[in-house]
């Protein structure tokens, strides 16, 4: 696979996830083969040295990381033109999932299907390793809500909480290939993202509130409630930027607003359109609202059973 060819991680033939031990291991292996005093190739070597360099130093990986770097690089050589929003590159695994007419289209309860796949003839060879374990990839959930700061931090544990066992019990169960990543980073700044739910060539970010039990009213920027105004997580602007990191996948974002008894048909979000305005990044619902939401966003895009191993690996770089 050329797509990861350019990262440190794999002209150190390491996972994205490897630890500092093996990461000192793979220097030295890779150091031996590329060192032209034993016949090695001076850009090689240089190559080499730089990736050990950015991923050995915690700073300068975690900077290297953030930038949703790991991962990515040049384009698959097909001639390709560049990223399809929405859709599986052309000529990938992928590709055969989407549609055609007098071919079935595998949906979101079949099994996950791995791209890159996990075939040791793939890697044999080439010295090349897998992103991630698959023992990892094959979780569907990534790490859990941590506390962060002082203030209100187990009242916010708690709601996330809620919306882990939500997502896990109703959404996941349902589509197979869906991962669930807690705990990120935003790319867009240093605040961060409770939650990402990625299948296929789709990816939900998902944050969370608890309010009391009423009809509130959004119009897109403010729940309104009683005379009051309540304006929930700022997740538009990640969304746009998860979205120029991965323009291959279609990013949308998700407020849900959980009730205090766990209802989960309460607080009703009654929805009031704006006179005007761009087309809202952002859905506010409640617990019913945000299952039937993501089973319908997940599973209606292309190839929903795949696992893009991938924008995972990268997504799990950036947990804290």
């Amino acid at each position: 696979m050329t797509e990861s060819s350019n990262s440190h991680y794999q002209v150190l033939r390491v996972a994205v996830t490897a630890t500092e031990k093996e990461i000192k291991v793979a220097y030295r292996r890779a150091a031996r083969q590329a060192h032209p005093d034993h016949g090695g190739d001076a850009a090689a070597f240089r190559r080499v040295t730089a990736a050990y360099e950015t991923l050995i130093d915690p700073k300068r990986r975690s900077a290297y990381d953030r930038s949703y770097a790991a991962g990515t690089g040049g384009g698959s050589g097909d001639g390709d033109s560049g990223p399809h929003f929405d859709a599986p590159a052309a000529g990938s695994h992928a590709s055969a999932t989407v549609h055609r007419p007098n071919v079935p289209r595998n949906t979101a309860s079949d099994a996950p299907v791995y791209i890159p796949p996990y075939d040791q003839a793939a890697f044999e060879g080439t010295g090349a390793v897998p992103l991630i374990p698959l023992h990892q990839a094959s979780q569907q959930v990534h790490g859990m809500p941590r506390k962060r700061g002082i203030f209100g931090a187990e009242a916010r544990i708690q709601r996330e909480m809620r919306t882990v066992q939500l997502i896990s019990r109703q959404v996941l169960p349902a589509i197979p290939a869906a991962r669930l990543i807690n705990g990120l980073q935003s790319p867009a700044d240093n605040t961060h993202i409770d939650h990402a739910l990625l299948s296929g060539y789709r990816l939900a970010i998902i944050g969370s509130m608890l309010l009391p039990k009423g009809a509130y009213a959004w119009d897109g920027r403010t729940l309104n409630h009683g005379g009051r105004s309540i304006p929930p997580p700022q997740l538009a602007h990640v969304v746009r930027a998860m979205q120029d990191i991965f323009p291959e996948l279609n990013v949308t974002g998700w407020t849900v607003v959980h009730s205090p008894d766990g209802n989960l048909h309460e607080p009703v979000i009654d929805r009031h359109r704006r006179s005007a305005g761009p087309h809202e990044a952002v859905q506010v619902v409640n617990a019913a609202g945000l299952v039937r939401g993501l089973k319908q966003f997940l599973s209606s895009g292309p190839a929903p059973n795949t696992v893009n191993v991938s924008v995972l690996a990268r997504l799990l770089r950036g947990m804290h």
